[in-house]
């Protein structure tokens, strides 16, 4: 068991530098009051998984669900 302890321990911070990355290359989301009258919505908007941000968003949530699965398995485990 302490060998897949380690194992699980490994790609927990590999995950968990992924995720950090991930969340400081991501852009933000302040759009000031145009937001409130739904100024904020584009035609391009709709094509975002297309691009670096949709990429990026996605790589986020991925990460952070390995993350999530890693660190209960610790748990478990340990």
């Amino acid at each position: 068991m302490a060998i897949l302890n380690g194992i699980v321990t490994v790609i927990l911070v590999i995950t968990a530098l992924i995720l950090i990355v991930t969340v400081l290359l991501q852009p933000g989301e302040s759009n000031g009051l145009g937001a409130i009258a739904g100024g904020a919505e584009t035609f391009f908007g709709k094509n975002k998984a297309k691009t670096m941000e949709g990429k990026l968003a996605l790589a986020t949530k991925i990460s952070a669900a390995l993350f999530i699965i890693c660190a209960l398995l610790i748990a478990v485990i340990g």
